[in-house]
């Protein structure tokens, strides 16, 4: 028998307040004070807060995943990506790991923190931004230095994206390049004024065009932003290997949309493969 809302509505708050417990643990461990009220991440899985420690300001994350799935890219994903040089990005200083034997196992991540305010406090951009063409010129170069940066890490393997590709859609595709990407390049992983790139959890090879098809898709219910977004990555998108990455990115929103979230933008993204596959 399916919970009723009310009875998910306990069992997140009190996943919840487990999850500040986490926090405060972590806080405890590393020697810091949460000085901000925390953020939780996609479905409570993570929670994040502003510190601070002796060394100045600091930014602290806990994720707590079930122990089969606490492994592998993605959960070491931020860390790994002290590797990377050349963008605005957050730095993991420090790790610690726990777990509830057996059942769920938690990570600590104490970064250093980047100033600045998200350019949307959802995934999904619910109302125009307006940003200079010095922070869009910046973020092409930022993705310019990500996909010239060597990693083994794989975002989502070829197999992997045909699978997607025509669950959703009913498509098949062929992925011809790759480069590595973000991975998750939505608004909320954007800070301005100051261009900053947050949430490296899932950053690794992918196809080529992935993370300008991310904030494109992410933009659809913001036309005057998505136009923009697609002019100043043109040279990508407007390719081959852009519709690719496009039909990628919209496959595997739709998916997220299908669990119900985000779904008011289900009919943009269907909107855009109809294009796509018209052309």
């Amino acid at each position: 028998m399916e919970p009723t809302a009310a009875e998910v509505a306990e069992a997140d708050r009190q996943f919840s307040e487990w999850m500040r417990a986490n926090l405060a643990r972590a806080a405890e461990h590393f020697g810091v004070t949460v000085t901000g009220e925390p953020v939780f991440g996609w479905r409570l899985r993570s929670i994040s807060a502003p510190a601070a420690s002796p060394d100045g300001h600091r930014w602290l994350r806990v994720v707590s995943e079930q122990v089969q799935w606490a492994e592998g890219d993605w959960w070491t994903g931020n860390a790994d990506a002290n590797a990377i040089t050349g963008i605005r990005k957050p730095r993991v200083l420090d790790v610690v790991e726990w777990e509830v034997p057996g059942v769920r196992r938690q990570r600590a991540e104490l970064m250093t923190y980047v100033p600045g305010r998200r350019c949307s406090d959802t995934d999904v951009l619910r109302a125009e931004v307006d940003l200079p063409a010095e922070w869009w010129g910046e973020l092409r170069r930022s993705l310019d230095v990500l996909r010239a940066t060597p990693t083994t890490r794989i975002r989502k393997d070829a197999p992997g994206i045909r699978k997607a590709v025509h669950d959703a859609l009913g498509l098949s595709i062929e992925v011809a390049e790759w480069e590595t990407v973000h991975g998750d390049l939505h608004w909320a992983n954007l800070l301005q004024p100051e261009l900053g790139v947050l949430d490296w959890e899932l950053w690794g090879r992918g196809p080529v065009g992935t993370d300008a098809a991310s904030l494109y898709c992410y933009s659809l219910l913001s036309p005057r932003t998505a136009a923009t977004v697609r002019a100043a990555f043109a040279d990508v998108l407007d390719t081959p290997t852009g519709t690719t990455a496009l039909l990628y990115v919209a496959a595997r929103l739709l998916r997220r949309t299908s669990m119900g979230d985000h779904p008011e933008l289900a009919s943009q993204l269907h909107r855009l493969v109809d294009e796509l596959t018209q052309q």
